[in-house]
């Protein structure tokens, strides 16, 4: 994005070399130099945290060209650190309907939504964050805390959940009794180690176990386990349970990732 606005200037001064005769380009040249001013004093007040100022800097951008998403998100990181949450958002909002897969106005807005306990909005912000930022741990961390913010204000109970949990082998009928009855969500993997539909999808179950990190993912070897296997009824892998507060909710066998993640998703609140 940043490079979009200095090509933008690059470009306009280009014209006017070009053409410097042309009133049109002279304007357009002297307001993209305006707007790039008043981009550069907003962020020197930023930085020396006078945001109040850097906020009437941004906005003196904004009346020149008020298609400006770089402008309303960084005005929105002002408003954010001035605890003005909603106009914030507001400013969010006026980015990403310019650019909708503007990321920095996805976070801000996501912050700020978390700040005004906006639970719903703030976990919506953070999912699409986290398939478009897969290896950032922070955005992860804070798709997590707001997923438990979310469950606690629907009243749900959430027991001992922490971030960064991997998918755990269980075995044994009591340890597995133990498992599936814990507080929240539980996906059971059952599966084969030597099963090549089961080796091609258990990478994929990593990858849902950190995007769903309030979830509690298991996997049971049932040639291992099959003591396990007989009891739920296991006959073909790889197959999916998913138990809800030691109750069985849904049963998926040998399933696309798409409906893997669709029903896990499902089942997340």
């Amino acid at each position: 994005m940043y490079c979009r606005f200095e090509n933008a200037v690059t470009a306009a001064e280009k014209a006017g070399q070009i053409d410097a005769r042309n009133i049109e380009v002279a304007v357009l040249l002297s307001n993209v130099r305006l707007v790039a001013r008043a981009r550069a004093r907003g962020n020197d007040l930023f930085k020396s945290e006078r945001f109040t100022e850097a906020c009437s800097a941004y906005g003196e951008g904004l009346r020149l060209d008020p298609s400006n998403p770089v402008l309303y998100c960084n005005r929105a990181a002002c408003w954010f650190k001035l605890g003005m949450w909603e106009r914030s958002i507001e400013d969010c909002n006026h980015a990403l309907s310019i650019q909708p897969s503007y990321t920095k106005a996805l976070l801000r807005r996501a912050a700020s939504n978390s700040k005004l306990q906006r639970w719903e909005d703030a976990v919506r912000d953070y999912e699409v964050l986290r398939k478009e930022l897969p290896f950032d741990n922070e955005v992860a961390e804070s798709l997590f805390h707001a997923q438990i913010a979310l469950k606690k204000s629907r009243g749900e109970e959430v027991y001992n959940l922490k971030f960064g949990g991997e998918v755990e082998e269980v075995s044994g009928l009591e340890n597995f009794r133990a498992a599936v009855s814990l507080p929240g969500v539980s996906v059971v993997h059952f599966k084969v180690n030597s099963n090549s539909q089961c080796k091609q999808i258990s990478p994929f179950v990593d990858t849902l176990c950190g995007r769903y990190p309030s979830i509690n993912f298991l996997k049971v070897d049932i040639e291992a386990s099959p003591a396990v296997a007989n009891m739920e009824n296991v006959r073909i892998v790889p197959t999916f349970k998913i138990y809800k507060n030691g109750n069985r909710v849904k049963e998926i066998v040998c399933p696309s990732r798409e409906m893997l993640e669709h029903s896990v998703k499902h089942y997340n609140f």
